[in-house]
């Protein structure tokens, strides 16, 4: 087995157990000290003894990477993979089987943890047929996001990318903070360029009921907007701590969703589970459109697609209401209509 595939899968499946991120990241660095190096130098360095010494390969990571260089899975990985084999959730399995793509996430280029062509290969070994890259737009500087410049430049990587794929895409894309007055946090000549714009409050989370309403319809009244991603900004569990949901008239801001053909997302994360089930049901009535996306920061967490999936079902949402069950081209024929 390659030793850089063992390094890389073992980083999955702790992401998808969400463990801490300390522990992940020792063997993303392993992975990231061999990439240069082809299986003989590898050996070469094992049998002399100067791998071990290598700053960035600890104990666990030299015994994964000479297990595999023997031609054999890595006990570690191994027993992730047993630990791993069904689903994270009991229900959602039927909805979850018609989901094609995740219109919802981040790589290094603003506050993910890994590489595009790591977060475009682990959405494609998971059966993704298309996965969009949403990194953050500029005013959010504590997530890195992009300027209009470096927004330009991972859209020609992108193009990189998706030259190594025939059948899946790699979605160029944005999660667009919403500013105070309801305006897109990117130039509109960018806005034109994307597949998917995913706009999402981030800021003044506790802004006044009314002043929160208008600014959510401005946005979603903006003909670039295609998603209004975790909608209520609430937080349930998780490192951050718990955080109330914002304020806003739930029944204007959905009503303006059905108008302008917005689709609610139904986020995946588990701190997140944003909207909350009352709010999934007033959208639902309103004839809201729906995604269900990961928020994925790292590759493993693209699995959270069942978290989404469990609560959807369970809320009765039709699967056809639900974008990310469309095959692409539906899906790019309804994200462009309004532009």
């Amino acid at each position: 087995m390659d030793p850089k595939d063992a390094l890389n899968e073992i980083g999955f499946w702790l992401e998808r157990e969400r463990t801490t991120s300390f522990k992940v990241d020792a063997f993303r660095k392993a992975s990231a000290v061999i990439a240069g190096m082809d299986v003989d130098t590898i050996a070469a360095r094992i049998k002399s003894g100067e791998l071990k010494k290598t700053k960035g390969i600890g104990d666990r990571t030299f015994e994964v990477i000479s297990q595999a260089l023997e031609g054999d899975v890595p006990a570690y990985l191994a027993n992730l993979r047993e630990r791993n084999d069904k689903p994270l959730t009991d229900g959602g399995a039927d909805l979850r089987a018609q989901l094609r793509g995740d219109l919802h996430s981040h790589s290094n280029w603003s506050d993910g943890g890994s590489p595009i062509e790591e977060m475009a290969r682990a959405a494609h070994w998971r059966g993704r047929e298309y996965q969009a890259l949403t990194d953050h737009s500029p005013r959010l500087t504590i997530a890195n996001g992009l300027t209009a410049e470096r927004l330009a430049e991972q859209l020609d990587v992108l193009a990189r990318v998706n030259d190594g794929y025939d059948n899946f895409s790699m979605l160029p894309a944005i999660e667009v903070d919403i500013l105070d007055d309801g305006a897109l946090d990117q130039t509109p000549a960018m806005l034109d360029k994307l597949d998917i714009v995913v706009a999402s409050v981030h800021s003044k989370l506790k802004m006044e009921s009314d002043a929160m309403t208008r600014r959510m319809v401005g946005a979603i009244a903006n003909p670039h907007t295609n998603i209004l991603g975790h909608c209520t900004g609430r937080l349930v569990e998780g490192s951050r701590g718990k955080r109330p949901q914002s304020e806003f008239d739930a029944e204007i801001v959905f009503a303006a969703c059905a108008k302008f053909d917005v689709a609610v997302e139904i986020n995946s994360r588990p701190e997140r589970r944003d909207p909350p089930s009352n709010l999934i049901a007033m959208a639902l009535d309103a004839g809201c459109l729906f995604t269900i996306d990961t928020d994925a920061h790292a590759p493993g967490q693209l699995d959270f697609l069942d978290y989404g999936a469990e609560r959807a079902e369970a809320s009765g949402i039709p699967a056809d209401r639900i974008v990310t069950t469309w095959p692409l081209d539906t899906l790019l024929a309804w994200s462009h209509a309004k532009r």
